[in-house]
């Protein structure tokens, strides 16, 4: 598929997927979120790929929300249709098999903000925001934002940020877990690319179980997760990887892993 509404750039077992709608803010039209879903396919089927970033164009926003032209739009029947679809692109994201980090570099508001929180980890650039202002429009969010933001940072905050549609300040969103770091603007895609490489130099059968035990896990009981996590430990322990790593220790030599 030929990309209009993106960009998708793979190297070194990293791939950067960019929002490319800088004049309309990156918003999340239909053809944005069908090209997304391409391009995350073309992701998960790569093998030389380990980790996916995902970042927005121009200075502005990482992506402003749904795009207010198409949403003003919708009935009761299309409405459905286009929750769905951006709920299954941000599924698709979250359980992708491989670590998605947001590199957040603007506004992150509405489902721009459901966006990051479908990835795994959250880096963001000094003076960015957050926010679901959905309520402001007569609407929810809908792209997984009740879900997510509630169990990131628990369901009273959530419900706080949603129901008065208050934008979140980057600092306050690193203190209450919503961004792992901040950086400055041009420091932010090279430490997101910095972080992947250092997750792209581990085991990847162990960081796809890592990703697997939290990301099921976190919507099971303890003693489920658990489980879980047991059997995962289980089938590694067979692993070439496995025995590379511990031996590697053993030897006090860095491992060189071969992901099998």
């Amino acid at each position: 598929m030929d990309y209009s509404t993106i960009i998708l750039d793979k190297k070194d077992n990293i791939a950067v997927l960019t929002l490319n709608r800088p004049e309309k803010l990156n918003a999340l039209n239909n053809q944005t979120l069908i090209e997304m879903k391409d391009a995350l396919t073309s992701v998960q089927h790569d093998d030389k790929i380990y980790v996916l970033i995902i970042t927005g164009s121009g200075k502005k926003a990482f992506a402003a929300g749904a795009d207010i032209e198409e949403l003003n739009k919708l009935n009761v029947l299309s409405g459905k249709k286009f929750t769905e679809l951006g709920q299954s692109v941000f599924s698709q994201i979250e359980n992708l098999g491989k670590p998605v980090i947001a590199a957040v570099n603007g506004y992150a508001l509405g489902g721009g903000c459901e966006l990051a929180l479908a990835c795994h980890i959250r880096l963001a650039a000094e003076g960015v925001k957050f926010g679901q202002p959905e309520v402001n429009l007569g609407i929810i969010p809908a792209y997984g934002g009740t879900q997510r933001l509630s169990k990131l940072i628990n369901k009273g905050r959530a419900l706080e940020y949603i129901l008065t549609s208050e934008m979140i300040t980057v600092e306050e969103a690193f203190r209450i877990g919503l961004v792992n770091r901040i950086f400055s603007e041009n420091e932010l895609l090279p430490e997101a690319i910095k972080m992947g490489q250092k997750i792209a130099s581990k085991g990847q059968v162990a960081v796809k179980m890592c990703l697997k035990a939290i990301v099921t896990g976190n919507e099971l009981s303890l003693k489920e997760g658990q489980h879980i996590e047991a059997s995962l430990f289980a089938v590694l322990c067979g692993t070439e990887d496995f025995k590379e790593g511990t031996g590697a220790f053993l030897e006090k030599r860095q491992p060189v892993f071969h992901n099998k």
